[in-house]
């Protein structure tokens, strides 16, 4: 499944599931963890940390999702996740993603679910190949 294809797999669950598991149910083929036990964990991000207050969920996913796929061994490289999140979408928590406050979006949850997993398979292609 190529990036683009895998991105538009988890905007698709977006419509079933909150952000953060649709991001982590988009990459359950490429973990040992079972669907229904990576849903459960991911239950609580949707709507950012807080309930738009925090971090948001698909990039709280992309980066769960990536502590497995690396066997939590490169933490570090979480942030370039966070800083490939921001370029696309101009901001990380959900607050600031969705307007609040400012009455002014910067990026669907759709496009959110997207770019996390953009991201995410970005910095996976860039650390195999070391």
């Amino acid at each position: 499944m190529t990036s683009e294809e895998r991105a538009e797999l988890g905007a698709r669950y977006k419509a079933q599931m909150n952000c953060c598991q649709a991001v982590v149910r988009a990459f359950a083929d490429t973990v040992e963890w079972d669907e229904e036990t990576l849903l459960s964990l991911a239950s609580g991000f949707g709507s950012g940390i807080g309930t738009m207050e925090g971090t948001c969920g698909a990039l709280v996913g992309a980066v769960m999702i990536f502590g497995l796929r690396t066997d939590g061994k490169k933490g570090r490289l979480s942030r370039e996740i966070l800083t490939r999140f921001k370029a696309r979408c101009g901001a990380v928590t959900c607050r600031e993603l969705k307007g609040a406050g400012t009455g002014i979006a910067l990026c669907s949850c759709e496009n959110c679910v997207r770019n996390a997993i953009l991201a995410l398979e970005e910095v996976l292609a860039a650390d195999a190949a070391g």
